[in-house]
């Protein structure tokens, strides 16, 4: 794909009047968990051409190249850091970052900027940097708070460690922080799970995700689990780890927008992922970014060194989709199904409405003020509710 063409779609009257965010992929990882199957990379895996020393510099020249690709330059709503472990960089470089994107693209006021990070890569002067070089939000990846879960997926911090990060970041004035964790780990019970849900709240963060462990292939787990040496998890005892987070997280004033994703307030939802959800636009800057502008969806080269070699030359597209009416239209009524907020029925087509109708008589979903929305039960049946409604 010739940069002519993400030109075209980025000068498009459409681009950014739905949002739009700018998405920064950090690749590096000090250890490779075993559930994990994102483009990261240890330092004995980078190859030539990119460290954590040169990689700001890579990521700020990307991000001026694509820039000059626009015809009225969109502001930027939201810029998301994530990985592997953004906070591996220096805090300094972090910023550098972003203040590249202030200044080729503008900051929006009240701009989203947030950080993901590993408990075991912050403390408190580093998040007082973070915070002080423009970052508003940080998504800290606890998963759990027993240690043998944690040994399960290979995680290095101590459960003590997340905890302490989340009181650095809320010392630090982060407006919003985060917590990830994951649920249906081999070997967890359901007290294990329960306490990692009371300490994320007791923890002070206004926003929770909750994920159930995915066995991806060709990752550690799965071998683990191909031999016979971890059980497989259980479809069944993530339905009842789900129940138990909307319970906890519902008792302690926390509210779900998305069926993975609990925040105290509607200032506290992650707006970028939002934008994700809702269909507006970004650029997606380092190693296997995605990007989405009207029409079109690419993804850098995945290698670092391979990344680096195409930046030298050019901006380092690999491949790319043109997204036709109906992707658009099957990607809609996905995401929208998965909201809080609902999907417009109206976007339905004359099978998804029949669908929909049985879907509501199913107690999957309601139908309220023009939009079909997920009832309990039709979050823990959510891919299966989206399949029909598309057939």
């Amino acid at each position: 794909m010739s940069a002519e063409v993400v030109a075209a779609a980025a000068k498009s009257p459409e681009t950014g009047r739905r949002g739009f965010g700018i998405y920064v992929h950090v690749p590096f990882c000090v250890s490779r968990c075993g559930y994990c199957d994102f483009n990261t990379y240890t330092a004995a895996e980078l190859g030539a051409g990119v460290s954590r020393e040169t990689y700001a510099g890579l990521v700020r020249a990307e991000i001026g190249r694509a820039a000059a690709l626009f015809g009225s330059v969109p502001r930027v709503d939201t810029v998301f850091f994530g990985g592997g472990t953004p906070t591996l960089l220096p805090a300094a470089d972090l910023a550098a970052v972003l203040a590249e994107i202030d200044d080729r693209f503008g900051l929006a006021d009240g701009a989203e900027v947030t950080a993901e990070a590993n408990p075991e890569s912050v403390d408190a002067g580093y998040l007082a940097e973070l915070r002080a070089g423009g970052f508003t939000r940080l998504s800290i990846g606890m998963q759990s708070t027993a240690p043998h879960v944690l040994r399960v997926l290979d995680r290095e911090h101590s459960p003590a460690k997340a905890l302490a990060a989340v009181e650095h970041a809320r010392n630090a004035g982060f407006e919003h922080v985060s917590l990830d964790l994951i649920y249906g780990t081999p070997g967890e019970t359901a007290a294990d799970f329960a306490a990692s849900l009371a300490a994320a709240v007791d923890s002070g963060v206004d926003h929770v995700s909750a994920y159930s462990l995915i066995v991806e292939e060709g990752t550690a787990l799965a071998r683990r689990i191909r031999s016979g040496r971890v059980p497989r998890p259980s479809d069944d005892v993530a339905a009842d780890r789900y129940l138990a987070a909307e319970a906890a997280l519902g008792e302690a004033g926390f509210s779900w927008y998305e069926v993975s994703n609990w925040a105290r307030s509607p200032e506290a939802r992650c707006r970028h992922n939002l934008l994700y959800w809702d269909g507006g636009h970004w650029w997606g800057a380092g190693p296997g970014a995605h990007s989405h502008l009207p029409g079109l969806r690419w993804w850098n080269h995945k290698h670092p060194s391979t990344y680096a070699t195409a930046l030298a030359g050019g901006l380092p597209l690999a491949e790319h989709e043109e997204l036709s009416d109906e992707d658009r239209y099957l990607e809609s009524v996905m995401l929208l199904t998965r909201l809080e907020q609902g999907l417009p029925v109206s976007w339905l087509r004359a099978n998804g409405l029949a669908a929909a109708q049985q879907v509501v008589a199913d107690g999957l979903a309601l139908l309220e003020g023009g939009r079909l929305r997920l009832t309990l039960r039709g979050r823990l049946l959510a891919d299966a509710v989206v399949r029909d409604l598309t057939a």
